[in-house]
């Protein structure tokens, strides 16, 4: 880290510049020291962060937790607990018993200052087992049961399918540095419960971030969790609850996270770092830690297919032309190989020599002379076996068929002239309507609806409303209606829009059937329909996120402190059946 020197000039006797060169340097040496410390503060706690993300600290914690719980007998008078078990989560706490009948727990966390926060606990694998069997017929085609999905969070399981004897869960969301008091239920499947009580001063957090966040009216009592408040030092992934709570830091080690996916051997799977996915089952261990090798990175996005195995948004290293962004890799969960699905500069060679060749690799910070040519952002895995992927460079969102097999365009949605002369050209789907189209769009989601016939969906997407390519310099994006060329979020003429589409392949169309204007964000931000009339939208460049009815009303909104750029996503999860029941 490097400390900024300012000089200055005073025209004053010479004994009193003296005295003021001689602050100046007390002032510069106590600033370099202050950096000296924190860089090493950061190292420090990035090593320990790479300790945790390995096979041989998760077994040790494994080994280490069985001998302390099984000194004993474990009853619901001799409970046994341990805070963040396996690294991975600073405000949880593990917690093990056994009851003579079958039994269900719920537990509240209670600090003084703040707001109850209150649980049903998934306290067996066989438990979570139920829920992913009762919420398989409930997917909703987006690639992430148990995810996102509205219907996988609501999904109902009879609590004596999930009754156990042995009860071994994890609690989330102790305060920070206060005494917590928490409040565990338990009730035999008769219906006779039983409390008991743990106090717990909740440990420093290893970040930075708010304990609670800056916020308005609260929706509800779920879980948002944020994908990638990006910073220059140690990164994490946040749970916080609806009133703005902190519930959950999860330490990362670099770069972000993007989205939680929930595979059906009960893990959740998430991106580490450029080159990790990790599994984490429900205690927090991570039972899976993925290197992608020498030839791979991964960015922005990633889905589970039918099979389980990621596949993910990437860039090829070793590609000779320093192109990035432009791939799509498969990750196979259970060994660890990675396989190239798709080159899009084979797909689109034309389209790639057009552009000129610049551009950075956000993945790769120490990059130079990259050629970010097209610039993936989101991948949606869909019903056919196809895959919709949202082009952030091109203001296009593009389907392709068999993403798992022989690769072929199918069609794309967007401002057609960004692609004029082009062999893809006439695979626009038309327009009904005349709705402006998106600029520089994240966070696309196909969404299935049983009342619509085969072939029709929906899309929803937030839309930068941005019109800009540094690899298309020429290109006039004003001609698309409503779109910004302001570079600033902060420029007080230009407005983002949570936009939706309703497709009809068999017409050939798409159709916008809703839109409504938020907080202008240039780059990044998420977007995601939490039921038929409640919207999360991330605003990422400002720092807010908030939720919005569908006539774009403000119903809430949250502020977070930017650590260096911006909030990448932000998403609710509902974790049924995986920490809760």
């Amino acid at each position: 880290m490097s400390t900024a020197v300012r000089s200055r000039v005073f025209k004053i006797s010479a004994a009193a510049v003296t005295a003021a060169i001689a602050i100046g340097l007390c002032l510069f040496s106590q600033d370099d020291v202050s950096a000296s410390i924190k860089e090493r503060r950061v190292e420090r706690l990035n090593a320990q962060i790479e300790n945790v993300y390995t096979d041989e600290y998760q077994q040790m914690m494994d080994t280490e937790i069985a001998d302390e719980r099984d000194a004993k007998e474990r009853t619901v008078d001799s409970i046994y607990t341990k805070v963040n078990p396996y690294g991975t989560n600073t405000t949880s706490m593990y917690v093990y018993f056994t009851t003579d009948q079958a039994s269900t727990v719920s537990y509240t966390v209670s600090a003084e200052g703040y707001p109850d926060y209150t649980a049903n606990a998934i306290t067996s694998d066989e438990a979570a087992a139920a829920y992913r069997e009762a919420a398989a017929g409930d997917a909703d085609g987006s690639g992430n049961v148990g995810g996102t999905s509205t219907a996988s969070q609501t999904t109902t399981v009879s609590s004596n399918d999930i009754a156990s004897t042995e009860h071994e869960f994890l609690v989330l969301g102790l305060i920070p540095k206060v005494k917590n008091t928490i409040t565990l239920t338990i009730t035999d499947t008769d219906g006779n419960a039983t409390t008991r009580t743990i106090e717990q001063t909740g440990p420093k957090l290893l970040g930075e971030e708010e304990v609670r966040l800056e916020q308005a009216v609260a929706p509800d009592e779920s879980t948002v969790t944020t994908l990638g408040n990006d910073s220059n030092e140690q990164d994490f992934m946040y749970y916080y609850d609806a009133n703005g709570v902190i519930r959950g830091e999860i330490p990362v080690l670099y770069y972000r996270s993007h989205r939680l996916l929930f595979d059906n051997d009960g893990i959740m799977w998430f991106s580490a770092s450029t080159k990790h996915f990790v599994g984490m089952n429900r205690l927090g261990k991570l039972v899976k830690i993925i290197n992608l090798g020498d030839q791979y990175i991964l960015h922005h996005d990633y889905a589970l297919d039918s099979d389980g195995n990621i596949v993910s948004l990437a860039t090829d290293l070793k590609h000779s032309d320093h192109a990035v962004q432009d791939q799509v890799i498969k990750v196979d969960t259970d060994s660890g190989e990675v396989s190239l699905l798709v080159d899009f500069g084979d797909l689109f060679p034309d389209y790639k020599q057009s552009t000129d060749h610049s551009g950075i690799d956000e993945s790769d910070p120490t990059a130079t002379n990259r050629w970010d040519w097209i610039h993936f952002n989101t991948i949606q895995l869909m019903d056919d076996g196809s895959a919709l992927l949202s082009a952030r460079e091109t203001s296009t969102m593009i389907k392709i068929n068999d993403i798992e097999g022989t690769p072929s365009l199918d069609y794309m949605i967007g401002e057609p002239s960004v692609w004029n002369g082009m062999d893809a050209q006439p695979s626009f789907l038309t327009k009904v309507g005349d709705s402006g189209d998106t600029g520089g769009q994240h966070s696309i989601t196909v969404q299935y609806d049983s009342s619509l016939e085969d072939g029709q969906y929906y899309i929803y997407m937030f839309d930068n409303d941005f019109g800009y390519a540094m690899t298309r310099p020429d290109f006039d994006w004003t001609m698309i209606d409503g779109i910004s060329t302001a570079q600033s979020s902060k420029d007080e003429n230009s407005n983002s829009q949570f936009r939706k589409y309703l497709v009809d392949e068999n017409a050939g169309t798409y159709t916008e059937v809703q839109d409504f204007d938020v907080p202008y964000s240039p780059y990044v931000s998420s977007a995601q329909e939490l039921s038929d009339d409640l919207n999360l939208v991330d605003i990422g460049m400002q720092g807010l996120f908030g939720v919005y009815d569908d006539d774009g009303n403000l119903k809430a909104q949250y502020k977070m402190v930017l650590s260096s750029g911006y909030i990448y996503r932000v998403y609710q999860y509902g974790f049924r059946g995986f920490y809760f029941a």
